[in-house]
């Protein structure tokens, strides 16, 4: 049963003037008027288009929930300009431009549901005299990418799915992927692992470090770091001054993945930019954020507990994406990262096993190719447009080979010399 006090609430945080503000030298920016919910003011749901037009646009949606659409991404839309692709993103409803209805107040709780974000992006389309387009999710937007398919198929010409999230039932794999790499066997990672646990480490903070530690630059990264953390540890068990598992009071590489990763206590909130405390309902009631322990450590249903009761509980899913894919009847792209912990390759193989018309392709990345390496989602996407996506196995290699541009692209060269000066200069 849905937590009805969470239903009525209007999120933690106020609407902001910055994200209209920021968004008024954004070129292409419209709205078109959409119903919250059935008892609720109507809101203007915002979206951008850019680059040549186009008879069947592409659609990107982001990741999430939670992520904006309109300013993060004024980058990646120049340079698919550039390629002449034209592009629709739309502003999620609860998020930046998207947030508040006519009234000026933020969104309530019971007005982010997927059915509603899916018919959102139908209304956007249709307002934009759009009959086919190509669409395109990464991590929570392919949820919605897919969705959208199932509920609009006539609307979709092809599909690119990166880091294709498509059921609460991932989360098996997902644990045992994790515990694969970081809790079994007879590796150095698995010992400084363990020996972490052992010392009192939050298996919650723990594994998000792990992870985006994995993610951003694999073994190279990890491992050093981990070698470095224990090193701390130790020391600091000797001396005596805090505990072992401890890290504030130091400016460290770790400190920073913390602080990077920890949304359950620090929720971030950037307005425009992420915004969580309102599409959050839709991650917990529809997706099932919420914790679900196995009992064993490193358990990733644990990663937003801490705000859990901020939020309706898991009501079911939307859809039966697994059952809708055979159903897919257009061209599908499938890419997905190699160190991709969050949403495993047996997802995107699963997916390629279903739908009739799929290309698997996978990336020496981690999660989500938009946020991480752009312009191989770009190439991808270019290809797919062109009818040309078989190639793109092939040509992996040199997806692999193009500059890295993202959001977070530079993160892995800063955290690996971080590392390295902070091994030099330990005692």
């Amino acid at each position: 049963m849905a937590n009805t006090k969470s239903e009525a609430g209007r999120g933690t945080h106020a609407p902001s003037a910055l994200p209209r503000l920021l968004a008024a030298s954004v070129r292409g920016v419209r709205r078109v008027r959409r119903p919250a919910t059935p008892t609720a003011p109507a809101f203007d749901l915002a979206y951008v288009r850019s680059g040549p037009r186009s008879a069947v646009p592409i659609v990107v949606i982001p990741g999430g929930p939670g992520l904006g659409s309109v300013l993060p991404y004024r980058r990646f839309r120049r340079r698919a300009a550039a390629l002449g692709l034209d592009i629709i993103m739309m502003e999620h409803r609860g998020v930046g431009l998207s947030r508040t209805d006519l009234e000026g107040r933020s969104l309530p709780l019971s007005a982010m549901r997927m059915v509603d974000v899916i018919d959102d992006l139908a209304a956007v389309l249709e307002r934009e005299g759009v009959h086919r387009a190509y669409i395109s999710g990464s991590s929570y937007g392919s949820y919605v990418a897919a969705a959208f398919g199932a509920r609009h198929p006539g609307l979709v010409a092809g599909m690119l799915l990166d880091s294709a999230l498509q059921s609460v039932a991932d989360r098996d794999a997902e644990r045992a992927m994790i515990r694969e790499l970081f809790l079994d066997g007879d590796t150095r990672i698995t010992a400084s692992v363990r020996e972490l646990l052992d010392d009192g480490s939050d298996p919650r903070i723990l594994l998000g470090v792990l992870r985006a530690a994995y993610e951003l630059g694999g073994e190279g990264l990890l491992e050093p770091l981990l070698r470095q953390r224990v090193h701390d540890a130790r020391r600091t068990d000797r001396s005596g001054h805090r505990p072992r598992h401890d890290s504030r009071g130091h400016a460290s590489v770790w400190a920073a993945l913390e602080a990077y990763v920890d949304k359950a206590e620090s929720e971030a909130h950037v307005p425009g930019f992420y915004e969580f405390d309102l599409v959050g309902a839709i991650a917990f009631r529809e997706l099932g954020f919420g914790p679900d322990p196995d009992g064993s450590a490193l358990d990733p249903s644990l990663t937003y507990a801490a705000v859990a009761d901020r939020f309706p509980r898991f009501a079911g899913e939307p859809f039966d994406l697994p059952a809708a894919a055979a159903g897919f009847d257009w061209p599908i792209v499938l890419l997905t990262g190699s160190r991709d912990l969050r949403t495993p390759a047996a997802v995107a193989r699963r997916v390629a096993a279903a739908a009739p018309d799929t290309v698997l392709v996978e990336i020496d990345n981690g999660h989500s190719a938009l946020e991480s390496h752009p312009l191989a989602l770009l190439h991808a996407l270019q290809r797919l447009s062109r009818g040309e996506q078989r190639r793109l196995p092939a040509e992996s290699a040199m997806m692999n080979a193009l500059p890295r541009r993202g959001l977070v692209a530079g993160l892995p060269r800063l955290l690996t010399t971080g590392t390295r000066w902070e091994a030099a200069l330990r005692p």
